[in-house]
């Protein structure tokens, strides 16, 4: 075990009817507010108004700043630093889940800076200050609400990177695990996907003599599998919704990162891929994670079987502990599909345009990725091993899993296949670009071609994002 120090100061209020006390809470850390908050959902709830009616009540002026969306944007923080400015606010208030905290914790680091709020995330810039942020969380997924990070996307370069320090953890959250019965069940999964990966990538750690966290992340990861397909089954169940939020909170608020270090590689490609194709934080992470299991756990045999039998209950009579890994992570997918989760980016984008996109883009056989010129499908690519140096300055490989038979099939020209599904990126930080890591120690045959950028991110790009990967 190493050495830690372990600090949280968010004070943590859970249960029915905490959100009344967002008033008094916020009054604690300034009279002049900016509301932070996504769509309708807290409008359709009554949470809306719930807070507004506290706030006055509490004698505190509020400022809004709504439209949050998932992987959230830059442009929305930047126009939330210059409302801070303007109107001399003293601290912001987040209502909903991981991305409108993420944006409140942006705004409130950029109202103390001096320069731009994206230096921090090109870690330029320490974090040292920042506005006092609350919280009223209506989504368990991310555990922003007692970390002391944040993710952002910046719209220019489809870049998403994160930054993290003591100042940005909130203040107090305000956890009502009834708020989020309302939750659709593809929502539901994704926020569990990602408190699951929250713990995966702390257990994956190449740090001995860590014993206790090792069991407290195995039975927190034992109850988000245990009652995640409960609460996609009895949505309404108050208690089933409880073990999940605080399970959420749990996985991220840094007490299980103590004495050890995660990996976060996981997180780190899958950062790309919602940058790219705006997919679900959860369901990337269904994605990439398996992947990137398969590709590492010859590095660590004992830590990957110790999960396979702990976590998944893989029988320790196999013969072999390659089979009780592979064993552990086929039952890993197996529960990801279960719940709803895609096991391929194509899948993803389908599943977001069905049910998240807005209806013009739904209604559209060639509508684009929001904010950008990219289309969504057009899956022929282009495999030639002769121009590699290109690629290299492309800075983002693809490894596609396909079948064999079907490529062959669909051969229509020499160096040109369709790909049935992409499965996962493999990138690995260089400096402002990332490499590709090719898994030639895999014994899937799925994973053996090597191909160039979908068309999808091909001749979309603007001079200038081009120039900058040059």
């Amino acid at each position: 075990m190493l050495n830690f120090e372990f600090y949280n100061p968010a004070r943590i209020l859970f249960g029915k009817g905490m959100e009344e006390q967002v008033g008094k809470r916020m009054a604690a850390l300034g009279r002049r507010v900016l509301l932070v908050y996504g769509g309708g959902s807290i409008k359709r709830s009554g949470l809306y108004d719930t807070v507004l009616a506290r706030l006055a009540d509490a004698g505190v002026e509020v400022t809004e700043l709504a439209g949050v969306q998932p992987n959230p944007r830059l442009g929305l923080v930047r126009e939330g630093i210059r409302l801070c400015r303007e109107n001399r606010l003293d601290a912001v208030l987040a209502v909903g889940g991981g991305s409108v905290i993420d944006t409140a914790k942006t705004v409130a680091l950029g109202a103390c800076a001096d320069g731009d709020v994206w230096d921090f995330f090109e870690r330029l810039v320490p974090v040292e200050k920042a506005l006092p942020v609350g919280v009223v969380l209506t989504i368990p997924a991310a555990g922003s609400e007692s970390s002391d990070s944040c993710v952002i996307t910046k719209e220019e370069g489809l870049l998403k990177r994160s930054c993290a320090g003591e100042a940005l953890i909130p203040r107090f959250a305000i956890l009502n695990p009834a708020f989020t019965c309302t939750l659709p069940p593809y929502q539901t999964a994704c926020g569990a996907t990602d408190i699951l990966a929250h713990l995966m990538e702390r257990y994956f750690t190449r740090v001995d003599h860590v014993d206790l966290t090792d069991r407290l992340l195995e039975a927190t990861m034992r109850t988000v599998i245990n009652y995640t397909p409960l609460a996609l089954e009895r949505p309404d169940d108050y208690h089933i919704r409880a073990e999940l939020m605080w399970a959420g909170t749990v996985a991220h608020n840094n007490l299980l990162d103590t004495g050890r270090i995660g990996d976060w590689a996981s997180h780190q490609i899958e950062h790309e891929l919602s940058a790219l194709y705006d997919i679900a934080h959860g369901a990337g992470l269904a994605i990439v994670f398996p992947a990137w299991m398969k590709y590492v756990y010859r590095a660590d045999m004992s830590r990957f079987v110790q999960f396979a039998v702990r976590v998944f209950g893989v029988d320790l009579a196999f013969a072999e502990p390659e089979q009780i890994v592979l064993q552990g992570i086929r039952r890993l997918e197996a529960y990801l599909r279960s719940i709803g989760m895609p096991a391929s980016t194509t899948a993803a984008f389908w599943r977001w345009r069905r049910n998240a996109a807005p209806k013009a883009l739904r209604d559209s056989s060639k509508s684009s990725i929001p904010g950008t010129s990219m289309p969504f499908m057009n899956w022929r690519c282009k495999a030639n091993a002769r121009k590699k140096t290109p690629w290299l300055r492309q800075g983002v490989f693809f490894v596609a899993r396909y079948s064999k038979r079907k490529a062959r099939e669909r051969i229509s020209s020499p160096g040109s296949v369709t790909i049935s599904s992409l499965s996962c990126v493999f990138l690995q930080p260089d400096g402002a670009m990332f490499r590709f890591i090719r898994p030639d120690n895999l014994a899937h045959p799925e994973f053996d071609l090597l191909v160039d950028r979908p068309p999808i991110l091909t001749g979309h790009r603007t001079s200038q994002q081009k120039e900058s990967l040059q």
